[in-house]
């Protein structure tokens, strides 16, 4: 083993922190946390050994700043960083100044994180590498001609993809001429746009998202810990991921294994990752893209390996070899607590974790980085923690998440634990009573999310448009559950709520009423002079946003015409997409929004004039600011 970690400075927060402090103190390695102030009170932060304070209120102030993280190094006398997931994981020139300052940066070298960070350029490795990518064009293409030809070949649909897209991130899928034009126009990079950051790939309908948790060291040595399947997503996001991936024949395993070594070869590649593929129901498979770190999933992998893939990574980092891969043992599944609302199509949320019960028994862990009175914030990440369990076997496992479901739980935040029972129970995805796994990527969209047209809010689905407009009612309980005894056997009693106020004066049979969390997307707002267009925008052409959340991208122009189901807007919030669509029909009105610009739920972001309607979208156009502005007090 090369130079010894003494001192290890952790570049992120919340559960992946608290991580891996837990295997650095295993290790006898000290401990360096970073902390914005929302995160003063976290667990992670005080089971360090050291920990800073990163002065600043976003992102970019705090775990993004890398002149303050390389500053903390030389500080606190750090002699490695390990980036955790998300943030600063794949930043190359973040990995170049941590070598710089002469720290060992846990993670492959900068210069195999710039190939493999931009899609383009991991398309072009995989080639070198004889692995074949989705079909597709590897470059930007500036042109209408060429997206038509490709489209024309492959047929559709297609996907235009960003090049630095990641999480799901800036995918478009186009299914006819007609939605193609319309992209090239509003993208166009002639008029300012953004085209030359696109590039163009078939999009595989029905495949699987399957990967390998790979590893490979200074010598040269390389392994795969374990496949998973990750094909539950929604919003081109993973929510549940199991190891290793059921139901693969063994030769499409072993194609797996063999792309994922040629991959990590052919760009000298040191460290732990992740080889991400597409399988196709007969087995073809097709690359992805290389996740240049650990990855959230990474739980389900040590579990089958019986593997600590933080402590491989520290060790692969020092210069020692890697621990081979074991056969693996028994089935895993992760899914992952977040504070999102199925009833609302999985819309995230905010608020203050009220009560917490976590499972526990055989075969369960519990990875978190939050307890109970903590704050859901909405400027990070929506992931609260993940629950991993194991069984002997698949439908063993499949038996123990239902047990562990039934014994957790959350209050104060939405979380998918419905939804989590829901899927547990559908033979298409247990492969129950002779019924065939039958799960590709937009499985859960298609059965689960989605449901329904829009008939209010921004054009949205039916289900998403009732966290915009009613979400008071997802934040607040609608009955009251008692526990009490019958002829000295013991029976819940649940009575609607009203019912239990008129009985007590206003108040709950416990005391006080408890105060109710205001969520994303409802609260005090709700009842603002923005929420009739909220609830009318196909007949008000007031198109306001469903949600708190950051603009990330305009798709259309003053003066335009749209279609009903138009892409208007597109808005990141908890580091998820959503998008804003045309209601209706007309021509867009008003902008009242930028990119980076931040939104309240019930703000205005557009108004149409729309096709029919009786001019009350220019009614909107002269009050629609001081609206949204005056949302915006009512939330604060």
């Amino acid at each position: 083993m090369g130079q010894n970690v003494k001192k290890l400075l952790i570049a992120n927060r919340g559960e992946i922190a608290l991580r891996v402090v837990r295997t650095a103190r295993e290790m006898g390695i000290a401990t360096v946390a970073v902390y914005a102030e929302q995160d003063r009170g976290a667990q992670y932060v005080d089971l360090a050994d050291e920990a800073y304070l990163l002065p600043g209120d976003t992102y970019q102030d705090t775990y993004l700043n890398e002149d303050l993280l390389i500053d903390i190094v030389r500080r606190s006398g750090a002699d490695a960083v390990h980036p955790g997931y998300g943030f600063l994981s794949e930043v190359p020139s973040f990995a170049a100044k941590v070598e710089a300052a002469g720290a060992i940066w846990v993670g492959p070298h900068h210069t195999a994180l710039t190939e493999l960070g931009d899609k383009i350029t991991a398309r072009r490795v995989a080639m070198r590498a004889k692995v074949p990518p989705v079909p597709g064009l590897s470059e930007s293409v500036r042109d209408i001609r060429t997206l038509l030809d490709f489209a024309h070949t492959h047929g559709y649909p297609i996907m235009m993809k960003r090049t630095d897209g990641g999480g799901g991130h800036g995918i478009t899928v186009v299914r006819d001429d007609e939605e193609l034009r319309r992209f090239y126009t509003n993208h166009d990079a002639l008029e300012g746009g953004d085209l030359d950051e696109y590039f163009i790939e078939k999009f595989i309908d029905r495949a699987r998202h399957v990967e390998t948790q790979s590893g490979r060291d200074s010598h040269g040595n390389f392994t795969v810990y374990s496949t998973r399947d990750c094909s539950l997503q929604r919003r081109n996001q993973k929510l549940v991921e199991e190891a290793p991936a059921p139901f693969l024949p063994e030769r499409v395993v072993e194609t797996l294994k063999e792309y994922s070594r040629r991959l990590f070869e052919t760009v000298g590649y040191t460290g732990l990752g992740t080889c991400e593929f597409m399988v196709t129901p007969n087995g073809k498979v097709y690359f992805l893209e290389v996740n240049p770190r650990l990855q959230v999933e990474h739980t389900v992998s040590e579990e089958v390996s019986g593997l600590d893939l933080v402590r491989e990574q520290l060790v692969i980092a020092a210069g020692g070899e890697l621990t081979p891969a074991p056969e693996p043992r028994g089935h895993s599944f992760e899914l992952r607590i977040t504070s999102e609302d199925p009833k609302t199509n999985l819309t995230p949320s905010a608020g203050t974790l009220e009560r917490i019960v976590w499972p526990s028994g055989p075969g369960v862990r519990i990875d978190t980085g939050v307890v109970q009175g903590d704050t859901v914030s909405p400027k990070f990440d929506s992931m609260m923690g993940k629950v991993i369990v194991t069984a002997q076997d698949r439908l063993a496992a499949v038996a123990r998440v239902r047990r562990v479901l039934d014994e957790m739980t959350i209050e104060g935040v939405p979380t998918p634990i419905p939804l989590f029972k829901e899927i547990f129970r559908d033979d298409a995805f247990t492969a129950e009573h002779g019924h065939a796994f039958d799960v590709s990527t937009k499985w859960l969209e298609r059965t689960y999310l989605n449901r329904g047209a829009a008939t209010a809010s921004a054009g949205q689905p039916a289900s998403l448009s009732a966290g915009a407009a009613g979400a008071e009612a997802g934040g607040r309980d609608e009955t009251e559950t008692f526990v009490i005894e019958m002829n000295d056997r013991r029976v819940k009693l649940t009575v609607p709520l009203d019912i239990v106020e008129n009985l007590t004066g206003g108040a709950r049979a416990r005391g006080a009423k408890r105060p109710t969390q205001p969520l994303r997307g409802s609260g005090s707002h709700a009842s603002g002079p923005a929420r009739g267009s909220v609830d009318d925008g196909a007949k008000s052409g007031v198109i306001a946003s469903p949600m708190q959340a950051v603009v990330t991208r305009i798709n259309v122009a003053e003066g335009q015409q749209v279609a009903k189901g138009d892409l208007l807007v597109v808005l990141e919030s908890m580091k998820m997409e959503n998008y804003v669509y045309a209601p209706a029909a007309g021509t867009v009105t008003k902008i009242f929004v930028g990119p980076a610009d931040g939104v309240e739920a019930g703000d205005t972001l557009v108004t149409l004039d729309v096709v029919g309607a009786s001019g009350s979208a220019g009614d909107a156009d002269k009050t629609g600011k001081s609206d949204a502005k005056g949302t915006k007090e009512a939330a604060r």
